[in-house]
């Protein structure tokens, strides 16, 4: 049987649209942006013409946009700038941020450029918004806000109107990694005043090595990567031509059927969310993973307790079905999820698991998957 893959999380198929508009910069205009030649003033004007499209769907200047390998670079672009450009000595975070956040916070503290403070979760692994307006309050020092919009494992939302608010009121930067949530919900960054957003195309059905940093116009940065001086002076190295031009494809249909999107997709999650919790008893749902305010493309959940747990993440893979564990195995020879252990939710003897979706995803795919996953469950209950 063809295999099921829901493991959107980690990485999307690619557009056929996408492929097709980045073809002619692979076979055919092949110039170097920054040549002076017809070749080269082709792909610049790509490029160009990629920036203007991409900031139209964000509402913000194509100036804003900075074109990076992808979110991991994105992310330390905007906080070592943060800190080494713009004076924050503190950067106010989460435990299960993701580790291009963390360890890029970390490395600042560790050369004693900045303070990392951790702000409260509550329960259900929110941010507890009252601590982080205490910390931006009390604290001395500039401070640097790096809080994800949609958590990539559990599908907690960051209510991103309180936390500029707060930001605002306290003279701070507010960084987002949005890796998870562009092209999956409508951004207008007139709207949302956000300081730093980042953008990998692989994650909405783009191509992989291409991403890009939105920075506030207001705000003066450094690259990290020096060179030549392109994109504006952030970025030095020859551009990613058909990269640019494929992440622009792919935010533009991500944009025109969004709404479809967005329905066609929560309808999956909650189907398998209900079917889940009815048929395999004893499931658990981890985070704000089954709420109708989450990230509708994310499904966490943790399975009774059975001999097997630990194996259950391979037995599915063996099915021809693709998802993500989201803890430890019971023998403690995986690594657990930084994030569910966060919050608390690894738990002796069972086993998490991740399962994201796409536009691509069908209902027979989800229905096949439960199955098997219930076949699995019973299963391992009799072992």
């Amino acid at each position: 049987m063809k295999p099921i893959y829901l493991d959107n999380a980690a990485t999307t198929p690619m557009d056929p649209e996408v492929i097709q508009a980045m073809t002619p910069y692979m076979e055919t205009h092949f110039g170097n942006p920054s040549s002076s030649h017809s070749f080269g003033r082709k792909t610049k004007t790509a490029i160009e013409q990629a920036r203007r499209r991409i900031a139209e769907l964000l509402n913000c200047s194509p100036a804003e946009i900075c074109f990076t390998s992808g979110g991991t670079e994105a992310d330390n672009l905007a906080i070592c700038s943060a800190v080494k450009d713009l004076g924050c000595t503190r950067i106010i975070t989460t435990s299960i941020e993701h580790s291009a956040v963390i360890k890029t916070a970390d490395t600042m503290e560790a050369l004693g450029l900045a303070k990392v403070i951790h702000v409260n979760l509550l329960e259900n692994g929110h941010v507890d918004l009252a601590h982080l307006s205490a910390l931006l309050s009390n604290g001395e020092g500039k401070a640097l806000v790096s809080l994800m919009h949609g958590n990539n494992e559990i599908a907690n939302l960051l209510p991103l109107e309180e936390v500029i608010t707060l930001c605002k009121a306290n003279n701070a930067l507010f960084h987002s990694d949005t890796v998870q949530t562009i092209g999956h919900y409508k951004f207008d960054m007139q709207e949302f005043p956000i300081d730093f957003i980042t953008c990998a195309a692989h994650k909405l059905h783009g191509p992989k090595g291409i991403g890009f940093l939105y920075v506030n116009k207001d705000l003066k940065i450094k690259p990290l990567i020096i060179g030549g001086g392109q994109e504006r002076q952030l970025r030095g190295g020859t551009e990613n031509i058909y990269g640019i031009v494929g992440l622009s494809k792919a935010l533009e249909i991500a944009s025109r059927d969004l709404e479809k999107h967005q329905s066609h997709v929560s309808e999956l999650k909650q189907h398998m969310a209900h079917r889940c919790f009815s048929e395999i008893h004893g499931t658990e749902f981890n985070g704000d993973s089954i709420s109708k305010d989450s990230l509708y493309t994310v499904l966490n959940l943790t399975l009774p307790p059975c001999e097997n747990a630990g194996m259950m993440l391979f037995l599915l893979d063996l099915e021809g079905i693709a998802c993500s564990g989201g803890s430890a195995c019971s023998s403690g020879a995986a690594k657990g999820s930084h994030v569910l252990e966060g919050i608390n939710a690894i738990k002796e003897g069972r086993t998490s698991l991740r399962f994201s979706f796409s536009r691509f995803t069908k209902k027979k795919e989800i229905d096949r998957a439960v199955d098997k996953l219930k076949e699995l469950c019973a299963l391992a209950e009799l072992t």
